[in-house]
């Protein structure tokens, strides 16, 4: 063991510069902390070992809603993107989602160079092998070499690296993914702490050459022609994008499988982790769904200066030869070379209901951890517990309120609900049908739901503020527009009407009246009443839908509303819940392992009955009852 000597203090330490670490030591730094960011690898800053990809569904909501808030996913997607499209189109506007193809390199050095600006910021390369921790509190982390650094409050967010090891058919060894190192004592460190670590297991599939690609025999899938980006400060201009590609599995494909899963280590016992639900490998695909005869394959390109192609949907731990035919299976892959093998990777996670809403650890005040080292997969929702646990870190050092995103507030709310109050059996993926209020949490309106909040803790620009509150009075000035102006049924408003296959005008209505009807559009009203000034696309997009599902977001609205009487009756955090006779058992260990903070959280434990909901309602008055008679 190395000598350990001072090395340095800070207020903020974060571990680990993935997607979680880089928006953690942002926002901490950004709000005018001295943070300290370590990392494996200085030239693995924001590394994207799996997917070259952005968004999607939720996910997309995740990044609008980082942005938001004055975080750097969106912004540094959009600066290195290849492709962008508009996912969910013709479906309702609680589900359409962007997602970017990314160049892989481009997104690290963007990364790169935004974290060497901040002037508050330090970025070090090092293996953080303990956390420092006294009577309860954190106080700085020790690395390999015996550096010694010192700070008030360490964020935790070492991805998928803790005690990694690679799996390959039936060759394992410890390593991180790209072939990085994988810390082992850091570990061990948090065990001695007395956390609760489960072990998880994802994957990644093979690369191909794009060179060995027969395209013709591919179906292209480009990007949007309409300049779209992500965050709320890019200018709308169009670029040059570059296609991904599809192509299907088949019967030889499944057989190959099949006749190889006695090498897998899936499920030879190998692998010991659990995996993902909504990411399958390729060969558990085959396995659980026998009478499909296909399964889609994406072939998407990893950047503009790069040969390589990421086998979307491939992802596998099949021995090498075996990953090689099936590729050789797939039409246009006949002659493809593999250039980096798929490869399955397991870690250790920290069970998420150890944490607070704020991701603080319950047990180690000032200790914070963010991203897949708390059970989640996924950039977007690594990169979203990042921002909050570095905002909530700089807020528990100042001893200010902290911030707690609610289910109706945010998707991030939602994220971190479901990890500390459910608890995590295999590694979550966010999803809009995961949100009971995602009419109201759209990726189109994140701006107007969380700008507000950013500005309060000090992260959103004046620049950003500023385009907030013009877009903010444009949309004032839409909505009176429609409110305000009426039509009649004058034989010109009736062909306008009936070229767009409207129904007639029975008598006077108002613009917000007519834009009810699903084929107009404020562009049509503006037609219609000769305006000839420009709507920005995402303000007459934002009206469009408060105007056409007014009713649906009034339920919703009130159905929050409810909700929140039981979200305002805060529990004790040292109720006796053994002392409260009527609860059940389930219910008694659960409560007192997850330590829910309200009524509305504790409702959501699963084992929680309403019975059992009802017993902490008279618990909660009899509480209430004693602390105003003493």
């Amino acid at each position: 063991m190395a000598e350990e000597y001072r090395a340095g203090d800070y207020e903020v330490i974060v571990i680990g510069a993935g997607h979680a670490g880089c928006e953690a030591a942002l926002a901490a730094s950004r709000m005018g902390c001295r943070t300290l960011l370590l990392t494996l690898n200085l030239d693995y800053v924001a590394l994207m070992p799996c997917n070259p990809a952005v968004g999607g569904p939720g996910k997309a909501h995740l990044v609008r809603e980082i942005d938001a808030l004055g975080g750097e996913i969106g912004l540094n997607t959009d600066k290195t993107f290849i492709q962008m499209r508009m996912l969910n189109t013709g479906k309702g506007p609680a589900v359409r989602a962007l997602r970017a193809q990314v160049d892989k390199k481009m997104y690290q050095l963007e990364m790169l160079k935004t974290l060497q600006k901040e002037p508050n910021l330090d970025l070090k390369q090092g293996i953080v092998e303990r956390i420092v921790a006294r009577g309860g509190r954190v106080s700085g982390v020790v690395t390999q070499t015996g550096a010694r650094f010192t700070a008030r409050a360490v964020i935790l967010t070492t991805g998928t690296y803790l005690r990694g090891r690679i799996i390959i058919g039936d060759v394992a060894y410890p390593g991180g993914p790209n072939g990085q190192l994988a810390p082992g004592k850091l570990a061990e460190s948090l065990s001695d702490l007395g956390f609760e670590l489960i072990r998880f297991k994802t994957g990644t599939p093979p690369r191909v050459d794009r060179k060995s690609i027969d395209f013709s025999k591919l179906i292209e899938q480009p990007g949007d022609e309409e300049p779209l980006y992500f965050s709320y400060l890019s200018k709308r201009v169009k670029r040059r994008q570059l296609s991904c590609w599809l192509t299907h599995s088949n019967e030889k494909t499944h057989e190959i499988v099949r006749e190889n899963l006695h090498r897998s280590p899936l499920y030879s016992g190998i692998i010991e982790g659990i995996g993902p639900r909504y990411c399958p490998s390729f060969e558990d695909k085959v396995v659980r769904f026998p009478d499909r005869r296909s399964h889609q394959i994406f072939l998407e390109p990893e950047g503009w200066t790069t040969d390589e192609y990421y086998v979307q949907g491939m992802n596998t731990s099949l021995p090498e030869d075996v990953q090689l035919a099936v590729l050789h299976s797939l039409p246009g892959l006949e002659n493809a070379r593999m250039v980096r093998t798929g490869y399955a990777i397991e870690y250790d996670a920290v069970t998420p209901v150890q944490l607070e809403p704020t991701l603080q650890t319950r047990d180690v005040q000032g200790f914070f951890t963010a991203g897949q080292i708390n059970g989640t997969s996924g950039y977007e929702e690594a990169a979203a517990q990042g921002i909050l646990a570095g905002i909530n870190a700089v807020l528990y050092i100042r001893e200010e309120e902290p911030l707690i995103l609610k289910r109706s507030q945010a998707y991030i709310g939602v994220l971190v609900d479901d990890l500390i109050t459910k608890g995590i059996r295999e590694p979550y993926r966010i999803l809009t049908s995961r949100a009971e209020y995602r009419l109201l949490l759209r990726h189109d309106n994140a701006d107007l739901r969380l700008t507000e909040i950013g500005r309060r803790v000090g992260l959103v620009s004046d620049e950003r503020y500023r385009l907030f509150s013009q877009k903010v009075e444009m949309l004032e000035k839409e909505r009176s527009w429609l409110k305000e102006t009426r039509v009649t049924p004058t034989a010109r408003v009736q062909e306008f009407l009936a070229g767009k296959g409207s129904a007639p005008l029975k008598g006077g209505v108002t613009l917000e009246e007519l834009l009810r009807r699903p084929e107009i559009t404020i562009a049509d009203l503006m037609i219609l009443t000769g305006r000839d000034d420009d709507v920005p696309p995402d303000v007459a997009g934002e009206i469009e839908v408060e105007t056409k599902f007014a009713g649906y977001l009034s339920k919703q609205e009130a159905h929050v509303a409810r909700m929140e009487r039981l979200e305002s009756r805060h529990l004790p955090v040292d109720f006796d819940y053994d002392a409260m006779r009527g609860l059940s058992r389930e219910g008694r260990e659960r409560l007192k392992q997850v330590r829910p903070r309200t009524l509305g959280q504790a409702a959501r434990v699963p084992g929680v009955t309403p019975a059992d909901v009802s017993v902490l309602l008279i618990y909660l008055e009899q509480h209430r009852r004693a602390q105003l008679g003493s």
